[in-house]
């Protein structure tokens, strides 16, 4: 809808309440959030204080302008339409941040000063559109490749194009469908112009080139040369990290450079320079430290261990007598039957014993971080080889290039991530040079390549918003995301554990992915964190397109059973990082069983020989703050003596900490219509909200 007057054009979107993905998609392209308010006095929107899921998506992903209208006070008496307005306006400002009065529409003059407002009213724009263009459909049509494919073809989208110049040899993405290329984009004349009076006389180069059966000014077609291609993944090389055999001439090289070479016996720091000076008459005898006073002092003041004292549990036996001194008989009136049976055969018992394990696993979790038991079955350098010890997890080194896994190759990596995002996002401002393509404002049909017929059909059937959205340089490409995530109130204390399936909604996209959580700290390394929390940020980790922030991030939980998903969490988009390393702590607990100052014997950390002498580099610590290291074991039953800085207590906990890199796992998997239908359903707003 045009307005003149006002040099302003409206195009109104009704937000379906029932799909949260369609009014999810509209509220990502409008400037304004129009909230129509009942004055009903049984109208339950003003009294929810919890607020509707809907609009707490809505609020978490990006809320734009909002202007809440409320209709009907002239039905009312004059006396309640002070007091109906003055409910609306504290609602509005309990529920939404930085609003303006709330305004009434009942006549035609305040349906005309409403119109003025939202022409001259200050917008908000999400960084993510401000870099990006948009057309929302108006108009679809759909043009098959030929008679041997029709279900593939060419879907022309008539609409404005938003936001930013849309290039031809870019990218577009359909939410809910899929990354497209462009055949060519046509710019039509303006259906609806902002202006009274139309140019009547036009130069003969515009007349000719312009169509007037069609309206069609110029047509954009795009570049092979320049045209981003669809790789989506990067295809690995398997002989790109493998070695050739030696040649003749490399074998004879190393024979005369290891000929004239000499074992030597030199010590501990010695150069290459200073060993060729050392002649090799050593006697055998140094380098042995006797430790036979300190030994002798060990064994000679040992302490017997401290046995374990149990606390008494006091009980308060009563007999049957004195309660019933303290009670009386009355008579009260039964109600009927419970209908326990039927309620037993809602209830699904598997999944009541999967809920309760989960919690169990997490409350367990809480307890004891990371502590684990060393089998007994096994030895441990068996079953911690991947595992290694760090002097500190802040300060030492971990090769973000080592042993990744096969998926990684996959992926695309930018060597400077940071600096690839301004380069990408100032694209054509810093040069001054004006971008070639379908600038913002203009009516175009935009021709989409080898789209598949079930674009065109759902648009058909259902008539909701479809929306195209320009990718950037690069976005169309997987990497590793990671995503900077908070625990939604409204959630609950369900417990999400790391490597569950769950719905995140990143930019324009829409995926299913299960992701790795992580601390949210600095430093080179992160810990992993087996279960989201509540009370502070985590990072999360996994598979998909690059994406370059700012972004805002929705989770959602889906639910096998039919029930709606649930909003988990919100945040924003922190990088595109592979090299970012999560990992895995283990932590052995050993007892201490004698201690003489600051020497102990500890078991219970290991069984057998010969794991003590695998770990005996990697440094000790206990619970009170103590620092030590493994000297030598002691029998052959996982007994062994340590020393530490301090002084033991008989009560502390001896413990080792390992760590190991872990990665998100291949899961991605995009939403497309064809798999989610019409999206999650939620409950109704009602007549009070549209």
């Amino acid at each position: 809808i045009s307005f003149p007057k006002f040099k302003t054009r409206f195009e109104f979107i009704c937000i379906d309440g029932h799909d949260l993905y369609s009014a999810l998609d509209s509220a990502k392209v409008a400037d304004l959030l129009l909230c129509l308010h009942s004055s009903d006095p049984n109208s339950t929107t003003a009294d929810d204080s919890d607020g509707h899921p809907l609009l707490t998506a809505i609020y978490s992903h990006f809320l734009p302008t909002t202007v809440h209208v409320i209709y009907g006070l002239n039905a009312l008496p004059p006396k309640k339409r002070t007091d109906t307005k003055k409910a609306v306006q504290k609602f509005v400002d309990n529920r939404f941040a930085n609003t303006e009065k709330v305004r009434s529409v009942d006549t035609a003059a305040d349906a005309t000063q409403l119109i003025h407002y939202l022409s001259n009213c200050r917008r908000r724009v999400s960084a993510f559109r401000r870099h990006r263009p948009q057309v929302l459909t108006e108009r679809l049509e759909y043009v098959p490749n030929g008679a041997e494919d029709l279900e593939r073809g060419t879907l022309k989208v008539t609409g404005y194009v938003r936001n930013r110049c849309l290039d031809v040899n870019s990218l577009i993405h359909i939410a809910g469908y899929g990354d497209y290329q462009l055949s060519e984009i046509e710019v039509l004349t303006d259906p609806n112009p902002m202006s009274t009076t139309r140019q009547s006389t036009k130069s003969s180069d515009e007349s000719m080139a312009t169509d007037q059966k069609n309206n069609l000014k110029f047509v954009l077609r795009p570049d092979p040369l320049k045209q981003q291609a669809l790789d989506f993944e990067n295809i690995p090389d398997p002989m790109s990290g493998e070695q050739t055999w030696p040649t003749d001439e490399e074998l004879m090289a190393a024979e005369a450079e290891n000929k004239n070479k000499v074992v030597k016996r030199v010590p501990k720091g010695t150069s290459d320079y200073q060993a060729a000076w050392i002649v090799d008459n050593s006697d055998e005898s140094d380098g042995k430290d006797s430790d036979n006073d300190s030994e002798d002092s060990d064994e000679g003041s040992d302490e017997e261990p401290m046995e374990a004292i149990k606390e008494d549990e006091e009980e308060s036996d009563a007999s049957d007598a004195e309660d019933m001194e303290d009670m009386e008989t009355m008579s009260v009136t039964t109600t009927g039957p419970t209908n326990d049976a039927n309620y037993d055969q809602k209830l699904d018992l598997t999944e009541e014993q999967t809920a309760l394990q989960k919690f169990k696993a997490q409350r367990q979790y809480e307890l004891w971080p990371d502590e684990v038991d060393t089998p007994t079955d096994q030895p441990a350098r068996q079953r911690f080889q991947r595992f290694r010890g760090l002097k500190s997890f802040r300060t030492s080194p971990w090769d973000p290039m080592e042993n990744l896994p096969e998926d990684y190759a996959k992926c695309f990596q930018f060597e400077n991530f940071q600096r690839t995002k301004r380069r990408v996002l100032n694209a054509g401002s810093a040069t001054g040079d004006e971008p070639t393509g379908a600038q913002n404002g203009w009516f175009v049909c935009v021709h989409v390549k080898d789209c598949p017929k079930l674009v065109y059909q759902s648009y058909a059937d259902n008539r909701k918003p479809l929306l195209l959205n320009g990718l950037l340089e690069h976005e169309h490409r997987m990497s590793v995301q990671n995503l900077v995530i908070r625990k939604h109130p409204s959630f609950g204390s369900e417990p999400i554990q790391s490597k569950e399936s769950l719905v995140f909604h990143v930019g324009c996209r829409r995926f299913r992915a299960a992701p790795v959580f992580s601390a949210h700290t600095n430093g080179d390394k992160h810990k992993l964190e087996k279960y989201m929390r509540a009370d502070a940020p985590v990072v999360a980790t996994l598979y998909a397109p690059i994406t370059f922030p700012p972004a805002s991030v929705l989770v959602y939980k889906s639910y096998s059973d039919g029930r709606a998903d649930q909003l988990v969490a919100t945040g924003s988009l922190l990088s595109c990082n592979p090299s970012r390393v999560v990992t895995k702590r283990v932590v052995l607990s050993g007892h201490p069983f004698k201690i003489n100052r600051k020497h102990a014997v500890v078991r219970y950390m290991f069984f057998n020989r010969e794991d003590i002498q695998w770990f005996k580099p990697i440094e000790l610590r206990t619970k009170y703050g103590r620092k030590g290291h493994i000297r030598e074991p002691l029998g052959t039953h996982g007994h062994m003596k340590c020393v530490f800085d301090r002084q033991l207590n008989s009560q502390d906990t001896v413990l080792m900490n390992l760590y190991k890199r872990v990665f998100p796992k291949w899961t991605y998997e995009p939403l497309l219509a064809s798999t989610c239908g019409a999206g999650p359903v939620v409950e109704p707003i009602g007549d009070d909200m549209n």
